[in-house]
């Protein structure tokens, strides 16, 4: 379908850089060669081992993704969420194995300038739709949007983004980020703009919204996916900054709830929306992604990355993001 035209930014690395992609590039880079030289100096001594070393080298992250969705088996307590099965947990483990590659080894690291931010609205523009502000997580870049940015761009929805860095900062730190991006975002016309953020994004989301007692009514609605809302379980062994901010119940969240509750005692997350798994292998328990009051949403069989392009998330999120099918411009690209 042809895709709506909008004004772009001329200068998305000045407006947004990412040392991260960086980062993951010499990584990618570093592991491609590595598998490269292992395979070419065993294989004549035994093809056997060459290939294993290779397989290892290249796929040793989904022997780490089985452990952690034993672990939500086994912390999942007396959780409210649904518990997974056995099959719940391995049909997670497999979106996951095919989707990390994706985003941490291409999207992110290569690409992650492909859709630039809206710089003006659209001639088309989808009625009563706000700017969309996308909030990433942690470890990540604007480029794990991609395919929500297409699909707005299709609807004729503007939107904006951030690089939250530094990487391993507090997530205090992105408050500033969180400000310049709504700012443009509210340049744009329109309702006032929609955030939806990814799991530590979530989190960055809420520290801008305390951060200023007016900034709940400059927003329309949150909708986070995976965040770790009252902290997970992996939390406990990370010692960065934000990593301890994310530990279960930290003191961080605590003083965050509670300057939640001060500003808005009644109805404190109206505006939020949570989508959140009972196979969520960064996020669990699986109730931590959930916030008292919200619209919680679950996603049974999800996993952590994956759940952000969960046809359900995508589907649903879009059709409120662009207020329905009402959207001229839906009608004019179909």
């Amino acid at each position: 379908m042809p895709e709506t035209p909008v004004q772009e930014s001329p200068s998305l690395s000045a407006l947004a850089p990412s040392r991260l992609a960086r980062l993951q590039q010499w990584a990618v880079c570093v592991a491609l060669a590595a598998a490269l030289g292992w395979g070419l100096w065993v294989w004549p001594h035994s093809p056997a081992a060459a290939l294993a070393g290779v397989a290892l080298l290249l796929g040793g992250y989904a022997l780490v993704l089985a452990l952690e969705l034993v672990a939500v088996a086994r912390v999942h307590g007396a959780d409210p969420a649904p518990r997974p099965r056995w099959a719940d947990l391995a049909r997670a483990w497999w979106q996951e194995v095919r989707m990390a590659p994706r985003v941490f080894a291409w999207r992110q690291p290569f690409v992650w300038r492909r859709w630039p931010d809206t710089l003006a609205a659209p001639a088309c523009s989808a009625s009563g739709a706000g700017a969309v502000v996308f909030v990433h997580g942690f470890v990540c870049n604007r480029g794990f949007w991609h395919p929500w940015m297409r699909e707005l761009r299709r609807l004729g929805v503007p939107y904006v983004s951030v690089n939250l860095e530094p990487v391993f900062g507090s997530i205090d730190d992105y408050v500033p980020l969180m400000e310049q991006a709504v700012r443009r975002a509210e340049a744009l016309g329109g309702l006032p703009p929609q955030l939806v953020c990814h799991s530590m994004g979530g989190l960055a989301a809420r520290a801008w919204l305390v951060a200023d007692v007016a900034n709940p009514a400059r927003v329309q609605r949150v909708l986070s996916i995976g965040t770790p809302h009252h902290g997970t379980w992996l939390g406990q062994f990370s010692h960065l900054p934000n990593g301890r901010q994310m530990r279960m119940h930290s003191p961080w969240l605590q003083a965050l709830a509670a300057a939640e509750a001060q500003h808005a005692p009644e109805a404190t997350y109206r505006q939020f929306i949570c989508w959140y798994a009972n196979t969520d292998n960064i996020v669990f328990p699986a109730s931590t992604a959930t916030l008292p009051g919200a619209d919680n949403r679950l996603v049974p069989g999800a996993a952590h990355v994956a759940m952000a392009f969960h046809p359900r998330v995508m589907r649903e999120s879009l059709a409120l993001l662009a207020s329905g099918a009402s959207s001229p411009c839906a009608a004019t690209a179909s």
